[in-house]
């Protein structure tokens, strides 16, 4: 696994560049918060993380369980999507709204425009309102699954995975 890279992806770098055009201050990879969070705006009381869609179990066409060792990876994306919920907790029990902006809006054959997507951050960031997430779809409050709901998954062969 440490041939993933865990800071100044591509997803990240599009995010920052588009923080950067809205003019805000921010600080990355902030290891003082829990979760350390990808980008921190402080003048909002704000964090934002970049999420894969693979690695931390995203609804979408990104995500694909793989075909081999399925137990193995159903449990490590478990164990990433439990410890997002302990850290987006933490992070909300210290006073800071949360962002989550999944990787297949930044990327891929469904990502938003680099307009649409700056609208919905400075929508969410100048707005005060509860933690959010970002997708295709746009911009959602945050719902976060629970790792024990990877258990009712089922593998179709090509496919993606879908609750029994």
């Amino acid at each position: 696994m440490r041939a993933i890279a865990t800071r100044d992806t591509a997803i990240e770098k599009r995010l920052a560049s588009l923080l950067t055009g809205q003019g805000l201050a921010f600080r990355v990879q902030d290891a003082s918060l829990p979760g350390r969070p990808d980008f921190v705006v402080d003048e909002y009381r704000c964090v934002i993380f970049t999420h894969g869609c693979f690695w931390h179990h995203h609804h979408c066409y990104l995500f694909k369980v793989p075909a081999t060792r399925t137990e193995f990876w159903l449990e490590k994306i478990g164990k990433n999507v439990e410890r997002d919920r302990r850290d987006i907790s933490r992070l909300q029990e210290l006073g800071w709204r949360v962002l989550i902006v999944w990787e297949c809006a930044l990327r891929g054959r469904e990502k938003l425009t680099d307009e649409a997507l700056s609208e919905r951050l400075e929508e969410w960031i100048c707005g005060e309102g509860a933690s959010a997430q970002i997708d295709t779809q746009g911009i959602h409050l945050l719902a976060l699954m629970r790792p024990e709901s990877l258990a009712q998954l089922r593998v179709l062969p090509g496919r993606d995975i879908f609750p029994t």
